[in-house]
């Protein structure tokens, strides 16, 4: 008998947090959240997110034993501004039950079509900053901590409860050894006397942030045209700002600016957080803060979080200035390889910024859609 109990309390939310931490405990390649920041991200006075958007939690109940959780989600932006009448889903993980699955998703569809909603899909956030995607290829690589994990038999899970694929994310892999500087050393040079244009190098953090917010209005330039893509509004804006940049290191955001100082590109790599997440087990303190310092410095792995481009500067080789400025930050530091987050297959314009990195998909992720 399955049990469904929606998450009321302060508790019950620590327990919906925690419960990947017993899923997962025995899998190498599952990387920790922060439980303090996961119990932020749901925290309606916290998140700004919930200005126009609700979630309600749900835990899976059996024999007195929690075995799984779901979040239902809905943004109102989405729905008003872009007229998908979409019922998300995320932050959901089960027990190889199929008994479990379909009753946390039988949740969510109930929500929908007391919203009149059209279809769910999922596994996704909030936003496009969120995690996004079920693994369905590449079980056996750690994740970045922008990534979920799952075991093999979640798939079977989806299809069994009626959901069909709906989009597809690759990720992939290239050595730093890869990179050769000829594809991109002479032509930075010359595009940036063109359009006349330079790259803006940081070293401390407090340098960065005044060209963050703009940096956000790109960004919402750059990716309206995806599929999915919704807003990141202002108050956002400075959420995001007070929870990530902090933990980018400086010298690893790249901005390029034309001559009227106006923000035209953007990229934001970070240290790979992964195997420290691991050690903190969830917790900062005593020693967490230590692993996450020490990676933040050490990490010969990097992971490329965002790059966007300005829609009147694409296809003029702006990203060559990037990686111009990347290989000479990656070459001091002696970084070993270059991961890239989830993205999506219909992204042509992106497989054409890394061609000559000949990277490999290492991981494929896919979201589930069913009709209500």
């Amino acid at each position: 008998m399955i049990t469904i109990k929606e998450v009321s309390s302060k508790k019950d939310l620590k327990t919906f947090v925690k419960f990947p931490f017993k899923l997962y405990k025995d899998s190498k390649y599952w990387t920790p959240p922060i439980i303090s920041q996961e119990m932020k991200t749901f925290d309606k006075n916290e998140n700004p997110v919930f200005n126009d958007a609700e979630a309600r939690l749900f835990l899976a109940y059996k024999n007195n034993e929690v075995v799984g959780r779901i979040a239902a989600i809905i943004n109102w932006l989405e729905i008003k501004e872009q007229d998908q009448q979409k019922m998300r889903f995320g932050w959901f993980d089960f027990i190889d039950d199929l008994e479990v699955s379909k009753a946390l998703l039988n949740k969510v569809e109930q929500i929908g079509n007391s919203k009149n909603l059209k279809y769910t899909e999922g596994p996704v956030g909030f936003s496009n900053l969120d995690k996004v995607g079920v693994v369905t290829e590449g079980y056996d690589a750690i994740t970045p901590m922008v990534t979920w994990y799952n075991y093999p038999y979640y798939v079977k899970h989806y299809e069994a409860a009626g959901y069909k694929p709906e989009k597809g994310y690759n990720e992939s892999i290239f050595p730093f050894s890869n990179v050769n500087p000829e594809t991109f050393k002479k032509a930075q040079e010359l595009i940036k006397r063109r359009y006349q244009l330079k790259a803006l190098k940081f070293s401390k953090t407090e340098e960065v942030m005044p060209y963050v917010d703009k940096m956000f209005d790109l960004f919402n330039k750059t990716y309206a045209s995806l599929s999915s893509f919704v807003q990141i509004t202002d108050i956002q804006k400075a959420y995001f700002k007070k929870k990530f940049i902090s933990f980018v290191n400086p010298e690893y955001i790249k901005f390029v600016v034309n001559k009227d100082d106006e923000l035209i590109g953007f990229a934001i790599v970070m240290p790979s957080f992964a195997k420290a997440l691991k050690k903190a087990n969830g917790k900062l303190f005593p020693f967490g803060f230590k692993h996450i310092l020490k990676a933040k410095k050490h990490s010969k792995d990097v992971i490329f979080y965002l790059i966007g481009i300005h829609p009147d500067y694409q296809n003029k080789g702006i990203h060559s200035v990037i990686f111009n400025e990347y290989y000479e930050v990656f070459t001091e530091k002696g970084i070993e390889n270059c991961y890239r987050t989830p993205e999506l297959e219909d992204n042509i314009a992106i497989k054409q910024i890394w061609k000559h990195f000949n990277p490999v998909v290492f991981r494929k992720r896919k979201t589930y859609k069913k009709m209500l």
